[in-house]
């Protein structure tokens, strides 16, 4: 299987090699399997472009794939799990390199296929496209937490259309490019993202994206404050 998904996803014939300098971190218990998290940590890995989650035995394997600007390579969010699976983390250096991580965690199955509980609960509309974010800035670098209330469809659940946030850019006050962050519906209902973008000290972030059906939501998070957006 992982043959297969490296192909589809590093491409074929890629250069893929094990390095435990990728830390792929999450629980030894998926308790929730709609709510997994996993943190990718590769900062000791020298000229990384690129970080991805692959979940092989998902009906959605690529939760993120996060092209790096400015930025540390670390990425933690949370995933929907729909089996017992390996849970992957990959890197790609600048010269095309990929270095890969990760383990099996055991999960009950549903995870992807189970309706989002705020469209169970049908007060998903009033809240689509808000953000709440945070940015931290110290001497050990700076680390942003954005939370998005998105329900995150697959498109497995009957009568429901998959439906998820697509795309996400991080700009310094400069317009620095600091990162991208392409995502899956495979990522949990209401995303929560946390990076590590190199920002200088009393920096800016900016943050805008969309979704499938072109919602956009766009902010500013100040160092040591916290942004709240809407659509």
């Amino acid at each position: 299987m992982w043959e297969f998904v490296a192909d589809k996803y590093l491409g074929e014939g890629a250069a893929v090699r094990f390095d435990p300098r990728v830390k792929v971190t999450f629980p030894e218990v998926a308790e929730n399997q709609r709510v997994f998290p996993v943190q990718v940590d590769a900062r000791g890995i020298a000229d990384v472009a690129r970080v991805m989650i692959l979940i092989d035995l998902n009906p959605i394997q690529l939760p993120i794939d996060y092209r790096l600007g400015d930025a540390e390579a670390f990425v933690s969010t949370r995933v929907k799990l729909d089996q017992r699976t390996p849970v992957r983390g990959l890197v790609q250096l600048k010269d095309g390199t990929w270095l890969a991580s990760g383990g099996w965690i055991d999960a009950a199955g549903g995870g992807c296929s189970a309706p989002p509980v705020s469209r169970v609960k049908g007060d998903w509309a009033q809240h689509l496209g808000e953000v709440r974010g945070r940015l931290w800035s110290g001497a050990s670098g700076a680390r942003v937490q954005l939370a998005f209330r998105h329900p995150m469809d697959t498109g497995l659940v009957d009568n429901i259309a998959i439906y998820h946030i697509d795309d996400l850019r991080l700009t310094a006050a400069d317009g620095r490019m600091l990162g991208e962050v392409k995502m899956q519906a495979a990522v949990a209902e209401d995303p929560v993202l946390a990076l590590m973008p190199r920002t200088r000290p009393g920096e800016a972030v900016r943050f805008a994206g969309r979704d499938t059906n072109g919602v956009e939501f766009a902010g500013t998070l100040e160092a040591g404050g916290g942004a709240v957006a809407s659509r």
